[in-house]
């Protein structure tokens, strides 16, 4: 008996493939615009460049339905436990997009009120550069980081996770065992 006798096709993988590719194709974004970049993240979720193509339909306005963050703008120090408290608040497993000059590395505010680099706060999986990058630079991101999910590349995180008392960008991460809070220092 041959494998054209059987009468049910079937397809045989790893579970691990299967999960990374639902993983890649269900991103949901939560999205901490906060400043001009993020006009371009919201035409990317426009008809132009439609994002639903790749899964993500609808942008998450609860960080508890979301796992993917996209930082759109300047980090001030006042936001710092903001975002620190979003990123703690999203679901497992959670990736993060730096998108433009000002999140990535504080950008023309190279002053004491701005973060000098959002990767201080969380871990960064993709950065997007420009001033502000442009619709096609966050698509490439995301395609970015779809690759990394597929390859499991993503599973090694870059950059620092705060503990209990460290201080990271002025403030002082102190976390609770339930939940995380961070106050300035």
């Amino acid at each position: 008996m041959g494998l054209e006798d059987l009468q049910h096709n079937f397809l045989t993988g790893r579970l691990e493939d299967l999960v990374k590719w639902a993983r890649r194709n269900s991103v949901w974004p939560a999205t901490f615009g906060l400043a001009c970049c993020a006009i371009e993240m919201m035409s990317v979720g426009a008809a132009d460049f439609d994002i639903s193509r790749l899964g993500m339909e609808v942008f998450r306005a609860s960080p508890r339905q979301a796992d993917l963050m996209i930082v759109a703008g300047r980090v001030s120090q006042k936001m710092a436990p903001v975002l620190r408290q979003v990123y703690d608040q999203m679901m497992e497993p959670k990736w993060v997009i730096s998108m433009g000059v000002c999140a990535s590395s504080g950008g023309m505010f190279n002053n004491y009120a701005i973060v000098q680099g959002v990767d201080q706060v969380v871990p960064v999986d993709v950065y997007a550069p420009g001033c502000p990058p442009s619709p096609e630079t966050l698509l490439h991101a995301i395609l970015t980081l779809h690759e990394k999910i597929r390859t499991g590349a993503i599973t090694r995180r870059p950059g620092p996770v705060p503990q209990r008392g460290e201080q990271l960008a002025g403030w002082v991460a102190e976390q609770p065992d339930a939940v995380r809070v961070a106050t300035p220092r």
